[in-house]
Parts: C-alpha cells; sequence; structure tokens
C-alpha cells in the first residue's frame, strides 16, 4: 500500500529585515506590497508573518475577492503561519470603497483568528484595514481584546 509523503519546508531568502514597532509601520510596509491600482477596485487579504522580534517573515496573499468581499480560511492562516514558525501575525485588508470602518463581518472574523491564534500560541498582533489615503488598526482602537 502506498501512501503520499507531506513535506514541510521554510526558506528565508536573506531579503532586508523590518521590525514592526507600530501600526504605522505596518501599514507602510505592506502599502509598498499592494497594488495601488486595484486597492479601489477588489478586495484583497495579506497575512504578514512576524518572527518573536516582530521582524517581518514575509507577506503572505491570502485571498482575493469581488468589490465588497473576500473569503478568509482561518485553517489557512493558521496552516501558513505554523508551517512558517511564526510569532506572530498582523492581517491586513482593503476596503475598496475607502471606507475605514470595520464590518461586523470584519470584527466576528478578527475574534475568531484571534482565539484560534491562542490554542496554537501565535500571537495575533494588528488587523489593518487599509486603503490609499489611510488606515484602520483593530489594536489602536481597543478592537483587539
Amino acid at each position: 500500500m502506498e501512501i503520499s509523503e507531506i513535506k514541510v519546508s521554510y526558506s528565508n531568502s536573506g531579503a532586508s529585515k523590518v521590525k514592526i514597532t507600530n501600526s504605522k509601520t505596518a501599514y507602510d510596509l505592506v502599502l509598498s506590497h499592494w497594488n495601488l491600482e486595484l486597492i479601489e477596485y477588489q478586495e484583497e487579504v495579506k497575512l504578514l508573518l512576524l518572527n518573536r522580534d516582530n521582524t517581518v517573515l514575509g507577506i503572505h496573499k491570502l485571498s482575493k475577492g469581488g468589490t465588497s468581499g473576500c473569503t478568509v480560511d482561518i485553517k489557512m492562516i493558521l496552516a501558513i503561519a505554523l508551517k512558517c514558525n511564526v510569532h506572530g501575525i498582523i492581517l491586513i485588508h482593503n476596503h475598496p470603497s475607502g471606507n475605514l470602518k470595520p464590518s461586523e463581518a470584519d470584527k466576528s472574523l478578527t475574534s475568531k483568528i484571534k482565539e484560534a491564534c491562542k490554542i496554537v500560541d501565535i500571537n495575533m498582533l494588528d488587523h489593518l484595514i487599509i486603503s490609499k489615503e489611510g488606515y484602520y488598526s483593530f489594536i489602536d482602537e481597543n478592537n483587539l481584546l
């Protein structure tokens, strides 16, 4: 009987190291990795992966959606975070409308991800909603309890 072998790998290409010290640092970094021609057109979700020192290990493009929503699979977030052996994550998504106020769905998703991360000893450090002009930080607004 033959079964498939599962391989888990991690590679750090030696890219420059950026330390996240606050939500503004995270926003500036992720905005520089966003297609600004699509930020007001299509919702997208990315995951910022950090080590214990809050140094960025990488950015993962998690999901793309339509003009008003995007599917986020919590299981995928945990799989990516565990594979990369991260200490913390920051979830980032844009609102094509430019409205930075979190929806009830945004709040609920944030709560679920934070709880899931606790189980596997990963810190959810923030959730940013971004636009070209600015951002909303769940941690800065005391909504990441």
